[in-house]
């Protein structure tokens, strides 16, 4: 398939002689390219934020993110998938990263598994994707084959087909309902997408889940307070968090915390509305995890 028309394949004319650099050139270059990343995602906030609101719409009513891709696509959307349990406290479910080829992917090149367009509906199976859930479709390119068979998959389920790519007016538009397309221009290493694509895939998709995840509640103002504290930096995290946010001295926070099966916001709501640990989860079930109006039904008379 010719490919020689895509903007992520032209030639760069700042790095056509990048090979008779310094070092320090060749760093310097990349970083004024990288600006334009952040740019051109800047471009795409309205759609970015369209995203948004439909994941969480779709996930408040039990639905399911998916990432799909292949290469460097499908390894960041792993990638992003892998980091929400420990950071917001979702299952491992909620969001789903798949890539083609399957887990050998993420390490080592499976050759020709991006141009199965049958493979994806099958992976999407396994997980039994339906109308309810949304899939993202990351293919910076704008046409592999794998991504558009998911996408196709997902429409035909009746669920909210989302594009990722690179490129302007892409194939990607044709299978999908809207496609988010941050154009960062040739690379510095013609067709090496896991660089500037790369990182304003990685921006697109950390405000997708982040943005998604404080509309559901999942922090309290900037603090990260459905953390999952899997390892010492995070339990660490948890009793600063807690300590901040109730005024209790770090060595009481933890002793709370202990009491609350190491959960953030029932630590935080028992301490501030004066109540039991099982009272405080409740709170938090009639608020559907909203710590700000936990505290505003556990202490109405508090201003927040």
């Amino acid at each position: 398939m010719e490919i020689g028309h895509l903007t992520t394949e032209q030639t760069n004319p700042a790095s056509v002689e990048i090979d008779t650099l310094s070092s320090l050139e060749i760093v310097q270059l990349m970083n004024r390219e990288d600006r334009l990343c952040a740019e051109a995602v800047e471009k795409e906030a309205a759609a970015i934020a369209k995203a948004v609101d439909l994941i969480a719409a779709r996930m408040k009513n039990g639905g399911r993110l998916f990432y799909i891709g292949a290469g460097t696509s499908g390894r960041l959307g792993v990638l992003d998938a892998s980091e929400c349990p420990p950071t917001f406290n979702t299952r491992p479910e909620q969001v789903v990263g798949i890539i083609a080829g399957g887990p050998t992917a993420l390490t080592t090149a499976v050759e020709g598994a991006e141009d199965d367009d049958q493979a994806a509906a099958e992976d999407l199976k396994k997980h039994r994707f339906s109308a309810g859930d949304v899939l993202v479709g990351i293919a910076t390119s704008g046409r592999t084959p794998y991504v558009i068979g998911g996408l196709l998959y997902a429409r035909s389920l009746g669920a909210v087909s989302i594009g990722f790519t690179c490129n302007p007016k892409s194939d990607l538009e044709r299978h999908c309902d809207f496609v988010i397309a941050p154009v960062v221009g040739p690379e510095i290493i013609s067709g090496s997408t896991r660089l500037k694509s790369g990182t304003a895939t990685k921006m697109v998709l950390n405000m997708l889940t982040t943005a998604t995840m404080v509309r559901l509640g999942k922090t309290y103002g900037n603090w990260m307070v459905d953390l999952r504290a899997t390892n010492i930096k995070l339990k660490a995290r948890s009793i600063r968090i807690v300590s901040s946010l109730t005024g209790l001295s770090p060595a009481d926070a933890s002793s709370l915390l202990d009491q609350c099966g190491g959960e953030v916001k029932v630590a935080i709501v028992a301490c501030r509305c004066s109540v039991v640990a099982s009272k405080a989860r409740e709170l938090l079930q009639q608020s559907e995890g909203s710590l700000r109006l936990a505290l505003q039904i556990g202490n109405p008379s508090v201003s927040r």
